[in-house]
């Protein structure tokens, strides 16, 4: 055992001469602090790097220094320059009955957020929907997108280029599959602007959100198109996709999934549950979701859609600056004989279940959660069910804060959970 413990003494000294020569490294810039993992095992590497950060910044880290999630993966697969993590309160909101293609069943929604009242507020709208017998939900639409620009020599050349690749479509999806075995080219629509030509290109990416998955094929196919019209490559992105941007043509043609969901709320549940009756719901929607935004030259037309966009996707490992895909959502509500029939329409939720930030450890749990964790059977139904869960998800939350605003108990409702936010 004496023994044991001199050779454990040992390697340790050895361990903290290295870190304390790779620490003098950092300092005289000899080493960069994207090399650690080169010289350390990740877990190490990110340890370092961050005591090199405290004694850089003269900051301590000790809570962003405690984490359960797998290290190896995380510091290699999802975050560069790794010190740590961040964390995230995550609350649950349900249970949410949904009846759709793909999510049925009753559902309980981990919500990621700092925003005082929000899983409250989702809580409420999810009683409301699941007394009223659950949401309609629909995927309306599937594929991503990646729009790359071309620039022509003159307009008759733009013509041409935008010609040569609808009418060989089916050759450049051809090209897409020898990039993956997962995912197929469905679509490609060219735009021209004078000398540009934006060729945007649409995928069947399965159960991934597949923005990796795109690129890589757009790239072949970009390829391709500039080797047969002499266009010149500008950029494998031209915007036209629209990534991470609210955009009328995500809105009108779709990116991600499109999603819709919808229910029928009797007079008697909504004065019990909203503490309202359904022509003030009416007038709310119209007057601030439709007409407000209308005023304002919003690109969506809803009270709050990215906050459950954001609060899901951060909890299930989605892109997070794809939750501005949420604020496009429009928000509708149509009188009944018996009440009102609340709708919320999503063109674009870029999801996935694998792929990204699904694998980390408490992401995956909260996909485990929602009961779509990894590939689905067939492939591709998971991440349409998530998509769905997603869309009654922001019905909920739409439902409760226009019920909030008609029986106006907003500014209390903040106020009594110690708040005071405003929206």
């Amino acid at each position: 055992m004496a023994g044991d413990d001199g050779h454990r003494n040992a390697d340790n000294s050895r361990d903290h001469a290295k870190e304390a020569e790779i620490q003098a490294k950092l300092r005289d810039g000899s080493i960069k602090i994207y090399e650690l993992e080169k010289q350390l095992p990740p877990v190490d590497a990110v340890r370092v790097r961050r005591e090199f950060i405290e004694q850089e910044t003269g900051t301590t880290l000790e809570n962003i220094g405690i984490f359960s999630i797998d290290v190896d993966r995380a510091a290699t697969r999802n975050c560069e320059n790794m010190i740590g993590t961040v964390q995230v309160p995550v609350g649950v909101a349900g249970p949410l009955t949904i009846d759709g293609e793909y999510a049925k069943g009753s559902f309980w929604l981990p919500l990621a957020t700092t925003e005082g009242a929000l899983v409250a507020s989702v809580n409420r709208g999810a009683g409301a929907i699941t007394k009223a017998g659950g949401a309609q939900v629909r995927v309306l639409h599937d594929g991503m997108t990646r729009a790359p620009v071309f620039a022509a020599e003159n307009i008759v050349h733009a013509k041409e280029i935008a010609d040569w690749a609808k009418v060989h479509t089916n050759d450049l999806a051809a090209i897409a599959k020898t990039t993956t075995t997962h995912g197929t080219m469905t679509g490609l629509m060219p735009f021209i602007a004078g000398t540009s030509v934006f060729v945007r290109l649409e995928f069947d990416t399965k159960d991934a959100m597949g923005m990796n998955m795109v690129t890589i094929a757009s790239a072949k196919i970009a390829d391709e198109i500039v080797k047969a019209t002499g266009a010149r490559l500008i950029a494998l992105s031209g915007n036209m996709c629209s990534d991470k941007k609210p955009a009328a043509i995500n809105g009108i043609l779709g990116r991600g999934r499109s999603v819709v969901a919808g229910i029928a709320l009797s007079h008697d549940l909504i004065e019990k549950v909203f503490k309202t009756d359904a022509q003030t719901m009416i007038e709310v929607n119209y007057r601030k979701n439709l007409v407000g935004s209308a005023r304002a030259g919003a690109m969506g037309f809803n009270a709050h859609a990215a906050n459950i966009v954001a609060a899901l996707f951060i909890a299930c490992g989605q892109d997070a600056a794809h939750a501005i895909d949420g604020s496009t959502c429009m928000t509708t509500i149509d009188a009944t004989e018996s009440g009102v029939y609340v709708a919320v329409t999503l063109p674009s939720l870029p999801v996935g279940t694998v792929g990204g930030g699904t694998g980390v450890d408490t992401q995956n749990e909260c996909l485990k959660i929602l009961g779509v964790a990894g590939g689905g059977t067939p492939p591709g139904t998971n991440a349409k069910k998530l998509a769905e869960i997603i869309g009654a998800g922001v019905l909920a939350g739409e439902l409760s804060l226009i019920g909030a605003l008609a029986a106006q108990h907003l500014a209390r409702a903040h106020q009594e959970l110690g708040r005071g936010v405003k929206r």
